[in-house]
C-alpha cells in the first residue's frame, strides 16, 4: 500500500512530555515560522479530492494517507474546519486515513453525526510516550467507537507496559519510535524489545519505525543521522526478531 501525507491544517500546542522537542516546532523554527500558530492549508486542504487532467483522483485508491502529522486532528482551533475534512474522508472511502492524536479526550465531541461504530477507512493512532500518558489515554481510546486502532509509543521516553491494553484484542498495531534532532532524548533498545515481547504475547502486530537521533544499545548510546533513523530501525527489527525467537 502506497503511503502519502495530507496535512489539512498545520501547527499545534505542546501538551505532553513527548512534545518537548517536537519535530514540527524544530522544523518550523528553521523556516522562521511559529508552530504554535494553527493555520488551515491554503493549497492542500482538499488534497484527497484533487484530480489530474484525465479527471482521475491524484491520490489513488488503496493509498494509506498519513493525516494531520504536522498538527493534531482534534485540536480546538480545527473545530471550524473538521466537519469539511470528515466529508472529504467519507467521500474517499477507497483511501485509508491514518490519524494520530494525543487528544483522545476530545474524540467523541469531534466525530461526525454518521460516525456510528466508526468509518471503515479511518485508523486512529493513539500517541503516548511514557507509562503515565499510556495509562491516561489508552483507557479512553479503548472506550471510543473506532474500527481500527493503533498505538504509537512515540517518542518513547521510558519502558512502557502495554499488556493490560493489548490483551483486550482491540489494538491492530503498536508502532514505536525514538526522538529526532540534536536535543533528542535517548531511545533504549531494551524498551523496544519489551514492547515487542508484549505484542508477541498478545499476537498484536509490532513495528519499530524510527530509532531517534540518540539510540542506546547494550548500554552504549549512538548518535544517528536523522536520514538513517528509519533504516537503522529496520535493522533493529531484524535483531529483535532473532533475539525473541
Amino acid at each position: 500500500m502506497k503511503k502519502l501525507q495530507w496535512n489539512p491544517w498545520h501547527g499545534c500546542h505542546k501538551c505532553s512530555p513527548g512534545c518537548l522537542h517536537c519535530y514540527v516546532y524544530y522544523l518550523d523554527k528553521k523556516r522562521d515560522k511559529d508552530a504554535n500558530i494553527v493555520t488551515k492549508s491554503k493549497t492542500n486542504f482538499n488534497l484527497p479530492l484533487k484530480k489530474d487532467r484525465l479527471g482521475n483522483f491524484k491520490i489513488k485508491s488503496g493509498t494509506e494517507l498519513a493525516t494531520c502529522f504536522t498538527s493534531d486532528f482534534f485540536l480546538e482551533e480545527a473545530d471550524e474546519w473538521r466537519r469539511e475534512a470528515w466529508a472529504i474522508i467519507k467521500k474517499r472511502s477507497d483511501v485509508q486515513f491514518l490519524i494520530p492524536t494525543k487528544r483522545i479526550e476530545r474524540f467523541n465531541e469531534c466525530i461526525p453525526d454518521d460516525w456510528g461504530e466508526g468509518y471503515s477507512n479511518v485508523t486512529i493512532a493513539l500517541t503516548c510516550e511514557n507509562q503515565d500518558k499510556a495509562d491516561m489515554r489508552i483507557p479512553l481510546f479503548l472506550n471510543c467507537k473506532i474500527k481500527h486502532r493503533y498505538i504509537f509509543v512515540a517518542p518513547i521516553l521510558e519502558e512502557v507496559d502495554l499488556s493490560n491494553y493489548l490483551k483486550t484484542n482491540k489494538i491492530d498495531l503498536v508502532s514505536v519510535s525514538g526522538e529526532s534532532y540534536e536535543n533528542a532524548r535517548v531511545c533504549d533498545f531494551e524498551w523496544i524489545k519489551h514492547i515487542k515481547e508484549t505484542c508477541d504475547t498478545y499476537h498484536v502486530p509490532f513495528d519499530f519505525h524510527q530509532t531517534g537521533s540518540h539510540f542506546r544499545w547494550k548500554g552504549k548510546t549512538y548518535k544517528i543521522s536523522h536520514f538513517k533513523e528509519y533504516d537503522q530501525a529496520k535493522k533493529g527489527m531484524q535483531v529483535l526478531e532473532k533475539e525473541i525467537e
